[in-house]
């Protein structure tokens, strides 16, 4: 009986240890470890569902120049990331009030006119596009996702909590994914995952043609409008734009490695 109930140990030791490691991952580039329990396909499922119902609450661009303009850099920049499993998708949201961007999972990428007025050249709006994509990339969305089923549901199932499709299961969906400008409120990327975003972005900007040195000025041309401003979504979820700013000088020549092929 005793050998049983050790046998029975190991297997389910066993068991933990291979279920962990199934659960980690390596962020492309940065190469950091992941612990990650939402499946890819649930993942995506989420994206494309949070993604419509943002769109179907939300006023399109019929600037068709503006419009056409996101969708020929942002395609660039996903067809550099190589992610050919993405169903990519680009849309304008007509909001001038709106400073902001997001990317959900599978490639759902949107912008808010609010921030295009900043992003005046196509290289500061790849800055944009491509950090963006890099959250969607990196699943970095994911990873808050799993935090957030497990302390917000109460150590419920994750299955059955999208079987289910609680109000609560996709309000946490928009949040993880950085696209809750309808909720009362935002929680931030963690720093890691910002500065993760901005060095990915600037690598995918770069082997796309884009010169990453735009993201510098990018960002300082947010720092400049919003400095003493109350900042809009876009900066208020993001880190200090002079930290961020020493951080993507840092990271310059890497891309720039990437931007002279």
């Amino acid at each position: 009986m005793n050998k049983i109930k050790v046998v029975l140990g190991l297997s389910v030791i066993l068991s933990i240890v291979a279920f962990l490691f199934i659960s980690c991952q390596s962020v492309p580039i940065t190469e950091r470890k992941q612990f990650i329990l939402v499946p890819i396909s649930t993942e995506l499922e989420l994206g494309a569902t949070t993604y419509n119902d943002i769109l179907s609450e939300s006023k399109l661009s019929t600037n068709a120049k503006a419009v056409n303009r996101i969708r020929i850099i942002g395609q660039r920049i996903a067809d550099a990331t190589e992610r050919t499993d993405y169903v990519w998708e680009f849309n304008l949201i007509d909001n001038d009030e709106v400073a902001n961007a997001f990317c959900l999972p599978g490639g759902k990428i949107a912008i808010y006119t609010g921030i295009m007025k900043l992003a005046s050249t196509n290289a500061e709006l790849a800055t944009v596009i491509g950090h963006e994509i890099s959250h969607a990339i990196a699943r970095h969305g994911a990873e808050r996702m799993t935090q957030f089923l497990l302390l917000e549901l109460g150590g419920m199932a994750l299955e059955e909590a999208m079987k289910k499709k609680t109000r609560k299961t996709k309000d946490l969906s928009r949040i993880a994914y950085g696209a809750g400008t309808q909720l009362l409120y935002i929680l931030p990327y963690s720093r890691t995952h910002e500065f993760e975003a901005d060095h990915l972005g600037l690598i995918y900007m770069a082997k796309a043609g884009y010169d990453p040195r735009a993201a510098v000025d990018f960002w300082r041309k947010m720092n400049e409008e919003y400095g003493d401003k109350e900042p809009p979504e876009f900066l208020s979820t993001h880190p200090n734009s002079e930290q961020r700013i020493r951080n993507l000088q840092e990271l310059l020549p890497e891309a720039l490695e990437y931007y002279n092929k």
